[in-house]
């Protein structure tokens, strides 16, 4: 697939994978619509590209998302990778850290996907990428609100292609393992295989030119996590307790 010539709307642009992706893929010829919260940040961003705008917005925040959508115009692709990540275990419970983390991983995408499944859904042609997590594939220590709400934008992906993959429409999940990002900044644990966001955006877009559905990466990381559902839950819980 090349997406040289294609308008691709990418969410949570302004900053980490997000940058890295979006001049990447400008640099292939891609024309792109960048959305984050930071106006200025977007702003620089796209002044870097040749053919790029901007369309600030909250995710979670519906209005702000129907707005956005209503100035973008037609589009071949929509890339979701807005993230909120804060570590924390059951017994630390953050009520408010949570919720947040739920509202941009998850519900924000639905708000996007709300403003843009029924149109690649009406031309029989579009592109949809999630970004979720290997976090999303299996419970693990210290993840609670980041783990569940990626597991349910992964499930979304599922769905989606489970309708739309004998159409023309193209579902993509594209799960990352530990990208070095402000936000992994927080964790004070070993993080097997760090990525740098340039490295990450790379697997990204080899991913998104490929047929499959699901990648996870980076390997060999990733093809643990895609094993877990068959791991043994004890096994599971000694591997990552370890972390």
């Amino acid at each position: 697939m090349n997406v040289a010539g294609k308008t691709y709307w990418l969410v949570g642009a302004s900053e980490g994978l997000g940058e890295a992706l979006a001049l990447k893929l400008a640099a292939e010829g891609a024309h792109l619509v960048l959305s984050a919260r930071s106006e200025d940040k977007l702003a620089a961003l796209a002044a870097k590209m040749p053919n790029a705008q901007i369309a600030p917005l909250d995710v979670t925040d519906k209005p702000s998302v129907v707005a956005a959508a209503a100035s973008v115009g037609p589009l071949d692709g929509v890339i979701y990778l807005a993230g909120y990540y804060d570590p924390m275990k059951a017994q630390s419970w953050n009520a408010e850290a949570v919720e947040q983390m739920c509202a941009v991983n998850f519900t924000g995408a639905l708000h996007i996907l709300g403003q843009t499944v029924p149109a690649f859904v009406d031309k029989d042609a579009g592109h949809i990428v999630l970004i979720g997590s290997l976090a999303g594939y299996r419970g693990l220590p210290g993840s609670i609100g980041y783990g569940a709400s990626k597991a349910a934008l992964m499930h979304m992906g599922e769905t989606l292609y489970a309708d739309l993959h004998k159409t023309g429409v193209k579902v993509q999940n594209i799960n990352p393992g530990f990208i070095k990002t402000r936000l992994t900044a927080k964790n004070e644990f070993n993080m097997p295989q760090l990525m740098t966001p340039e490295e990450a955006a790379d697997h990204v877009i080899r991913a998104m030119k490929s047929n499959r559905f699901e990648t996870a990466f980076p390997k060999p990381f990733g093809w643990l996590f895609s094993l877990a559902r068959f791991t043994p839950r004890a096994l599971w819980l000694k591997l990552f307790n370890k972390v």
